[in-house]
């Protein structure tokens, strides 16, 4: 597992192009696809400073972890413009990237992270395997952008995927639960621990899986953006938008998570950063060109290359940034992997803590968001 990144010295780029975020657990942006992002220098259109009044906070630092990934628009966008960090006054925002959930899980529980941006899935079983302990979800992030993209000259209905090998990033991942789960409804049958049955689910990491889809080792993928447009740019074929599935097409893939000891001892820095999401999704809602262009210059700066448009641009809309976690839909989500066999029927009582920011939403004339009933007591 590759160790975090130090990002703090990361030089700023443009701004230039987005469409409503926010992996989903893939780390498509890692491999390095398309080219440069291109360069802008719009501060006009950024948000105002912070409203803290100028006092001093109880930390004189966040470390902040997240993915090179399009579904953690937020933290990229909100790093890059230095919209998170404009609302410490002057504790200073240590970033560190990571590929993978369960290493920001450890890294979070192990003291060396204090907030993350996480999805779903590593969440819950971040929360679990600590009995409810070391960590809360404070906010949303993002919802949407998963799709599931085949080789449409192998399968051209979704009765066809019958048969047939179909990537998931991971097993007991957010989206090898999902397709798991859809399999189940056809009434098809597969080992959730192998893979194997009416359809062969292949555990294969999102940095490999368009080298095998081109490759032809695997018939389709349910992914993650960018992953999933980086497929459809190697001839592959849109199948089925996962949103789709959901009610009014929304789904958690992206949630902020804190260590309950940093949340404990530093409210003030934890709602500061709060802050400064909600500002920063405002802000990408506002001027989606230019926020698609400054995560694709976070990525350029983090994985060497940006995406190229003809991955970017399709992929952008796909993902909407959001305040609001969407827990129904996180509960939902550890029901299928219960019924997949993939995890004991979780507690999930106390996973969320939304009261910083219902505040900090109530202070912006906004509407508080809901925690379905797993809120911290």
């Amino acid at each position: 597992m590759p160790a975090p990144r130090d990002t703090r010295k990361t030089p700023r780029r443009g701004l230039a192009a987005v469409a409503a975020l926010p992996l989903l657990i893939g780390a498509l942006a890692s491999c390095g696809y398309g080219s440069q992002a291109e360069k802008t220098a719009d501060a006009d259109a950024r948000p105002a400073a912070a409203d803290g009044g100028g006092q001093k906070l109880s930390a004189s630092e966040v470390r902040i972890g997240y993915f090179p990934n399009l579904t953690h628009a937020t933290a990229l966008v909100g790093l890059q413009e230095g919209l998170i960090e404009k609302e410490l006054n002057g504790t200073k925002v240590k970033p560190q990237s990571f590929n993978a959930g369960p290493s920001e899980i450890e890294a979070l529980n192990g003291g060396s992270l204090d907030i993350g941006f996480i999805g779903p899935s590593p969440s819950i079983n971040g929360y679990v395997k600590s009995k409810g302990s070391n960590l809360r979800i404070i906010s949303g992030s993002a919802s949407g952008g998963v799709k599931l993209v085949v080789n449409p000259d192998k399968i051209k209905t979704l009765d066809d995927l019958k048969g047939k090998k179909i990537a998931t990033p991971q097993k007991g991942n957010t989206q090898d639960v999902a397709f798991l789960n859809w399999i189940s409804e056809k009434g098809w049958s597969v080992d959730p621990e192998s893979g194997k049955g009416d359809v062969s689910v292949v555990r294969t990491d999102n940095k490999v899986t368009p080298d095998a889809f081109k490759q032809g080792s695997i018939d389709g993928a349910w992914v993650p953006e960018p992953t999933a447009s980086k497929l459809v740019s190697d001839g592959g074929s849109v199948l089925l938008d996962e949103g789709s599935l959901w009610p009014g097409n929304k789904f958690v893939i992206t949630n902020v998570i804190v260590s309950q000891k940093f949340l404990k001892e530093h409210p003030d820095v934890v709602e500061a950063v709060l802050r400064g999401t909600v500002k920063t999704n405002e802000w990408i809602h506002s001027n989606q060109d230019k926020a698609k262009a400054s995560a694709n210059a976070r990525l350029l700066a983090e994985t060497g290359k940006g995406l190229d448009p003809k991955v970017i641009d399709p992929a952008w809309p796909s993902i909407s940034v959001t305040d609001d976690p969407l827990a129904a839909t996180l509960k939902k989500q550890s029901e299928w992997a219960v019924k997949a066999k993939l995890l004991e029927n979780p507690d999930l009582a106390g996973i969320y803590d939304l009261t910083l920011l219902n505040k900090v939403l109530k202070a912006a004339g906004k509407p508080p968001v809901s925690d379905a009933g797993l809120g911290a007591k």
